[in-house]
Formats: structure tokens, C-alpha cells, sequence
């Protein structure tokens, strides 16, 4: 079976992080990608940089690379392969998913050693 190929977003991203119970800013809604994570303790957005976010913490300058699918939710191993990978390039990732398909986040400075890592061990990246 041919290895995954990885489409790199145009966005850079904030990773916020606000109270459990803080209200999820409006402006959200209107990015083209964003991503909402909801705990009892904690609110954590994933957004386009150019959204200004007021957040109790943040961190930025984080590049997506987008597993092209859609995936099938029977599928195993992938996030764990493609994470292996990272991981043994020394690369931190932030790892979102969807029903379809999953995110890598990967900070911008290490975006280049993420792609050719990925491509020596035979997955494609476009983008």
C-alpha cells in the first residue's frame, strides 16, 4: 500500500488556550480552518495568525500538513507512523483530527526538516 501524501497548509497558526468556560470568540467562525478543543478545565483554538485572539496563553508560528484523504475512521496506525517519523527527526507536533482526515502541526522553523524526513521514509508532500 503507497504511503500517504501530506498537503502543507498556506495558513501559520496560533494554538490559544482560555478558561473552560470562556465563550469561543465570534471571529472563529469566519477562518477558512480552524479547530476548537473543549475540556472542563481548558478552551484550546487552533487559528490563521491573523486572527486576533485574546487568550490566557499562546503559541505560535505553527505550519499544517494535511493527510490528503478522506481516511477511513477503520484505519490504523497512521497518526503513529507519521508521527514516528516526526519524531525521529526530533520534529514537536501539535496532531489534530477530523472525521476524514488528520493534521500535523509542526512549528514553521522545522517545516522544511518535516518534509524531507517524510519524503525519505516514502510519503509525499505538496504545498
Amino acid at each position: 500500500m503507497p504511503k500517504q501524501t501530506l498537503e502543507v497548509l498556506p495558513d501559520t497558526f496560533v494554538i490559544h488556550s482560555l478558561p473552560g468556560d470562556a465563550q469561543i470568540p465570534v471571529c472563529v467562525f469566519s477562518a477558512p480552518v480552524y479547530f476548537i478543543g473543549k475540556t472542563l478545565d481548558e478552551l484550546s483554538l487552533v487559528v490563521p495568525d491573523t486572527l486576533p485572539i485574546d487568550s490566557d496563553e499562546s503559541d505560535g508560528d505553527w505550519r499544517a500538513l494535511e493527510v490528503l484523504g478522506p481516511l477511513s475512521l477503520s484505519m490504523v496506525g497512521i497518526m503513529a507512523q507519521i508521527g514516528s517519523v516526526l519524531a525521529a527527526a526530533k520534529i514537536s507536533i501539535f496532531v489534530l483530527s477530523t472525521f476524514e482526515t488528520d493534521f500535523f502541526l509542526v512549528k514553521q522553523q522545522d517545516l522544511d526538516k518535516a518534509a524531507h524526513a517524510l519524503h525519505k521514509e516514502g510519503y509525499k508532500v505538496i504545498g
